[in-house]
């Protein structure tokens, strides 16, 4: 009978083929209710290099920050019925505060969500958008 062994997914690094220098692979958080936005998220930013997770509701999103490292969110401000407002501000009142993009259909951004946020990221938006956002967000 054949063993198999259990792999488990680390979040140990990667080697920049420029620099030579190991860094550590940074962990993005995606909220967004809308399953196609996730996955178009997930799996580019994953091209990248960058380990993703993903929530569907504030809930989940909640739980995953509890249970992870992340260094940076993709937070849509409408996730279901619900408003992402009360997240974002949990996120920047953190100590360090976790850099957020606001991922948003709409053109307007309210003033005290504008003054949380690390970046806006408009939809529908291109893959070179996505990453440019997570690279800034992940940069600082």
């Amino acid at each position: 009978m054949a063993r198999f062994r259990s792999h488990r997914r680390v979040n140990a690094g990667i080697v920049s083929p420029v620099t030579g220098i190991h860094s550590r692979v940074a962990t993005i958080l995606v909220v967004d209710d809308d399953p196609s936005i996730r996955l178009l998220c997930r799996i580019n930013l994953e091209l990248e290099g960058y380990e993703v997770l993903e929530a569907e509701t504030l809930d989940e999103a909640r739980k995953r920050l509890d249970e992870h490292d992340v260094r940076a969110v993709l937070l849509d401000l409408r996730v279901g019925r619900e408003s992402g407002t009360g997240l974002l501000g949990d996120l920047h009142a953190r100590r360090p505060p976790i850099p957020v993009a606001v991922v948003s259909g709409s053109a307007e951004l309210g003033a005290a969500d504008e003054a949380l946020a690390a970046a806006m990221l408009r939809k529908p938006f291109t893959i070179d958008q996505l990453l440019e956002t997570v690279r800034k967000l992940t940069s600082a």
